[in-house]
């Protein structure tokens, strides 16, 4: 049962004070508690359903919900469940190991962190959390908890969420750095009266240190007090900030190299920004496909959660044209057939498909997509050649401009022309990219081998000489 201070006399609440300064963990207060954990608090004893917390690095979210972990442990719950998720589960080791480490000692608790290298669970009494990597859809299916917290929800797949939310019996949290525009959490998860929602900065945090916060000021690129924040955009003598129209720049922070919009914008405002690292940033958004440019189609095969991409595709010797065309899984060749019908693919048009088109169905054993495509009419569909590594391809396609129909499935292609991104490694990015929010990429570059098969010495995209392939 959680503390309400309403309903305790003065005699409890004292002993209720008594008890938090023995276990080391304070009361919740305005003056000395960061905003978030504040927050929390409301939401939970609000009865809402969940919260989400939004802002810049080193605001506190990450400290807060764990801090209001131990008070669900400690002084709500006796034995409970509490799932953490993150994209996967390697990304732990190397974050919340280390940060609760720390609090199971601050707290004098049992503490299996120390020297371990592998933890997939532990406990506070006799409530236990576990730590849950997203990086397979299963792992989510059947996983009950009380509490649900998706760390950096901003990679999470919305499939995981949905399932282990399904799952949640009691309260759930969601915390991440906006460095995205579009996002499934923006679009169905803000937007939810049972969620509370709050935005905050590393200037929330009165406990941020003066080391880490000079690091995040030395990423301002602008002279401080030039300009403004209003909603989520910065604002410069009454326009928004954008390559015409830039406030001053910062003196220091530009002389010394520091200076970063990217990294301010999300790290340092709390703003949402294209994500850094971002692979096809090259990109125009048109209203439709061009009618003067000879087309042929390719798909990226989807089952159960993954989605199937169909894309209409053009190219010619500096420009791509895609527009997306499906985004949902399809599991079999007579449903996929049936989709293409109702979009207007012809039995002879050129489907370029991925070759890794088997899949187990239940009951069913190993299925063929394209020979099932091929036994229902659409005598043109092929798999193409992967002699290449997926680097080439990419390098290859970024070389032109690449054109993408604003359409119904604008939001998908936005998200993954954002999130598809070049891997890090101590914030460096390396020549090898992150296998997540690529599937509309995905379909693209099947339609780019195939219009560049060294087999042809001249290809134009016209379904005569296409047809010439031997793939």
């Amino acid at each position: 049962m959680a503390f309400d201070d309403d309903i305790l006399t003065d005699e409890e609440l004292l002993e209720y004070e008594k008890l938090l300064l023995e276990e080391g963990l304070k009361r919740p207060s305005q003056e000395e508690s960061n905003p978030n954990y504040l927050y929390l608090h409301e939401c939970f004893h609000k009865g809402l359903r969940g919260c989400v917390l939004e802002g810049s690095s080193r605001s506190g979210k990450t400290w807060s919900w764990i801090d209001f972990v131990f008070y669900i442990c400690l002084f709500v719950e006796t034995e409970c469940t509490i799932n953490i998720y993150r994209l996967t589960y390697n990304e732990f080791k190397t974050t919340l190991y280390d940060d609760f480490k720390r609090q199971l000692d601050r707290y004098q608790l049992p503490n299996k962190f120390h020297g371990a290298e592998e933890i997939k669970s532990f406990k506070i009494g006799k409530n236990k959390i576990n730590f849950i990597g997203c990086d397979k859809v299963s792992k989510a299916h059947g996983a009950g908890c009380d509490y649900a917290i998706f760390n950096e929800g901003i990679f999470i797949p919305q499939e995981i969420f949905k399932q282990a939310l399904k799952r949640c019996r009691k309260f759930w949290i969601i915390d991440y750095n906006p460095s995205v525009t579009e996002h499934w959490i923006y679009d169905t998860v803000l937007t939810r009266p049972d969620a509370g929602y709050l935005k905050t900065t590393f200037r929330d945090n009165k406990h941020v240190s003066d080391a880490e916060r000079d690091e995040i000021l030395a990423t301002e690129p602008w002279l401080p007090g030039s300009y403004e924040v209003i909603d989520n955009d910065v604002y410069y003598q009454g326009k928004i900030v954008n390559e015409k129209n830039n406030p001053p720049p910062h003196p220091e922070n530009v002389k010394n190299g520091t200076a970063d919009e990217f990294d301010w914008r999300v790290y340092g405002l709390g703003l949402r920004g294209s994500m850094k690292g971002a692979i096809f940033t090259n990109v125009k958004w048109i209203d439709e496909f061009p009618k003067d440019k000879a087309h042929f189609y390719s798909n990226d095969f989807g089952f159960t959660n993954d989605p199937n991409v169909l894309v209409k595709y053009a190219e010619d010797k500096y420009n791509i044209w895609i527009e997306p065309l499906s985004y949902h899984p399809i599991d079999n060749a007579e449903d996929l057939a049936a989709y293409f019908e109702a979009v207007g693919v012809q039995k002879d048009d050129l489907i370029a498909c991925d070759s890794s088109d088997k899949y187990t169905g239940e009951n069913k054993g190993t299925i063929e997509m394209v020979r099932g495509l091929k036994k229902l009419g659409y005598s043109n569909a092929f798999k193409i050649s992967k002699t290449k590594s997926v680097v080439f391809w990419i390098t290859s396609m970024k070389k032109k401009k690449i054109h993408i129909v604003k359409n119904h499935l604008y939001k998908y292609a936005k998200i993954e022309q954002e999130k598809y991104r070049w891997k890090e490694i101590n914030g460096i990015c390396i020549n090898q990219p992150i296998d997540q929010s690529n599937h509309i990429w995905d379909s693209g570059r099947y339609g780019h081998i195939a219009y560049n098969n060294p087999r042809v010495t001249e290809l134009k995209t016209d379904k005569e000489t296409l047809q010439k392939i031997n793939y």
